[in-house]
């Protein structure tokens, strides 16, 4: 069970873990651009930042795009879970308003066709 009473299915499950690598892919691709402009401008303009390793350059990138993919993942997953309780939601208020429609229409028609509670004929005579 969820945090919000709905059970995962398969299907659920396997669209969840498709929207998170989506955006894990696309927050890796965010920040590696982002990493790699502040390495250019390290390079350029920083002298520690020359000096470094490679090794610790090429750290700071794949840190820089862990960090980025890990974000956007939760951020991607976060929205694709509220928006499946909403549409939950959204179903179990249709359900109920369906409901009352039902009653509804079967009082109307128990009206026009004169028959109230109990199912005699009204004949509007007390």
């Amino acid at each position: 069970m969820s945090p919000h009473g709905f059970s995962r299915t398969a299907e659920e499950l396997s669209a969840a873990r498709s929207e998170a690598l989506r955006g894990a892919a696309v927050g890796a691709a965010k920040f590696g651009i982002a990493t790699a402009f502040l390495g250019l401008c390290g390079t350029l303009f920083s002298p520690i930042y020359r000096s470094l390793t490679i090794q610790f350059k090429v750290y700071l990138q794949v840190s820089g795009m862990t960090f980025g993919g890990w974000i956007e993942a939760d951020k991607r997953f976060r929205a694709w879970e509220n928006m499946r309780v909403m549409e939950k939601r959204r179903l179990k208020a249709l359900e109920r308003d369906e409901g009352v429609w039902r009653e509804w229409e079967k009082m109307v028609e128990e009206e026009v066709t004169g028959r109230g509670k109990g199912g005699e004929k009204q004949t509007g005579v007390k």
